[in-house]
């Protein structure tokens, strides 16, 4: 079974104006592009792949805060955005999400799709990327709770979780300080505490499947640990 993936930052009823969104995207696609050449050139949406190769942008805040503060792109106080990056139809990557929205029901998220197939996917789907990947979300977005795992795994426990942002675990977590203290977690899961933020954890070190039994076990684990902390839960409105 081919697993995709995906990493999402999400955070709930924190008003930001255009500008402050600009900076924080400005700030994430930076992060991002030290990471994978091939997200270090971001192009908008067009009704194929060769005319949205001809719609690049530029990462800057001046140049996202016009973008983001476009009529297309606003809706109740929110800035939306959708970005996408790769050299060929088959190895494409995405950036998309909202910022900025009062709302205490529906989050503010940024999502980075990745595919599953060729040199980009080889490149990276690993822990050192996921991690460095939900670790520039946290640096970036500020969110609450972070995540990158594959889809099939969110599936997979969607029956016992509903799989609401925060409810579940992944390959890779973040949960900001306020969230609560994290436990004492099985010694072969890495934990690492970013100061004025809070706390970045990776199950495995090798690529987490459900095809791996032993992954799944470890994940109902970590699951059972964190839930008995309070840690998994629903989204909350910023900082409460």
């Amino acid at each position: 079974m081919k697993e995709t993936y995906y990493a999402g930052c999400y955070w709930l009823a924190r008003p930001e104006p255009v500008d402050a969104c600009a900076h924080r995207l400005t700030d994430f696609l930076s992060r991002l592009g030290s990471l994978e050449s091939t997200w270090n050139r971001w192009h908008q949406a067009a009704a194929n792949f060769e005319k949205a190769r001809r719609r690049q942008v530029q990462p800057d805040a001046a140049t996202l805060a016009k973008l983001l503060g476009s009529k297309a792109n606003r809706f109740a106080g929110s800035s939306s955005f959708w970005l996408w990056a790769g050299e060929n139809e088959d190895e494409t990557s995405g950036v998309n999400g909202n910022c900025g929205g009062p709302s205490k029901h529906v989050c503010s998220v940024c999502v980075l799709t990745l595919g599953n197939l060729g040199r980009i996917a080889e490149r990276v789907l690993t822990a050192p990327t996921l991690t460095s990947v939900v670790r520039a979300m946290a640096l970036a977005w500020e969110p609450e709770f972070g995540i990158a795992t594959s889809h099939e795994y969110r599936e997979l426990v969607a029956p016992k979780t509903g799989a609401d942002a925060g409810t579940f675990v992944g390959w890779v977590m973040y949960f900001a300080d306020f969230r609560g203290p994290v436990p004492l977690l099985p010694a072969s899961v890495r934990v690492e505490h970013l100061p004025e933020r809070g706390t970045l954890i990776t199950l495995t070190q090798e690529k987490f499947t459900v095809s791996n039994p032993e992954h799944v076990a470890l994940a109902a684990d970590v699951q059972v640990r964190l839930q008995d902390a309070g840690l998994l839960r629903p989204l909350r409105p910023w900082g409460t």
